[in-house]
């Protein structure tokens, strides 16, 4: 076979699987870190099989600048910097993302419960709506009772790695139970609220419930 040719077979398998490699050219290798692919007797699924929706395609933010700024009605508004973030008490646990248009994937998400920041900042009784912020201007809105009452976890690792920045990084909202448009990626605020909000899919007319099995649009009269 002339080099030439056998160059070019090389080039097309590569374009050809290139999207089953992590940015590090390793399947399943992340910045020196290796997935875990079943946890407790599930299967996960591999990050590079992992779909990814965004209105603004990956942000990346750099971990020694990010703030996460958690205010509203709290008593004790603040900006966590990411290792106050990854100091507090950590927790995993096996969820599954869905998506509205079908499809979904089983991962292990490990981050901290969105109860104890809400602790940190001293959350007011009358705060019942809780704003979600990305980098890339999304948005969407949760009910207090459905986050504390599930133990809801904001994550920094997906299948034991550091989430990568198409994945997040540095913080997603694991929306358990909910659609996949209420998983925030690249979080940068938290607001706590006593007033409903639709954020940016559910101004488009998608349930601001969420429920994944329940109805994707809403009825506005």
């Amino acid at each position: 076979m002339k080099p030439i040719h056998l160059l070019l077979i090389i080039s097309v398998a590569f374009t050809v699987f290139s999207g089953c490699v992590s940015d590090r050219g390793e399947t399943g290798v992340y910045d020196n870190q290796t997935e875990t692919l079943s946890y407790q007797g599930e299967q996960l699924t591999p990050i590079a099989q992992q779909r990814n929706n965004a209105i603004k395609g990956t942000q990346y933010i750099e971990r020694e600048s990010y703030r996460l700024q958690v205010d509203g009605l709290v008593e004790n508004p603040r900006d966590f910097t990411y290792e106050e973030i990854i100091g507090l008490p950590q927790t995993s646990k096996v969820v599954d993302l869905n998506c509205v248009e079908g499809w979904g994937f089983t991962a292990k998400w490990t981050g901290i419960r969105i109860a104890d920041l809400f602790e940190e900042v001293e959350a007011m009784e009358n705060a019942t709506t809780v704003i979600f912020y990305s980098a890339d201007g999304y948005s969407t809105s949760l009910d207090m009772d459905y986050l504390l009452e599930n133990d809801i976890i904001i994550a920094y690792k997906l299948n034991d790695v550091t989430l990568p920045p198409e994945r997040g990084f540095p913080l997603q909202l694991v929306a358990e139970g909910k659609y996949g448009y209420k998983w925030v990626k690249w979080i940068v605020r938290i607001e706590l609220s006593d007033s409903p909000y639709r954020g940016y899919w559910e101004e488009r007319g998608y349930n601001n419930i969420a429920d994944v099995g329940g109805p994707a649009f809403e009825t506005r009269g």
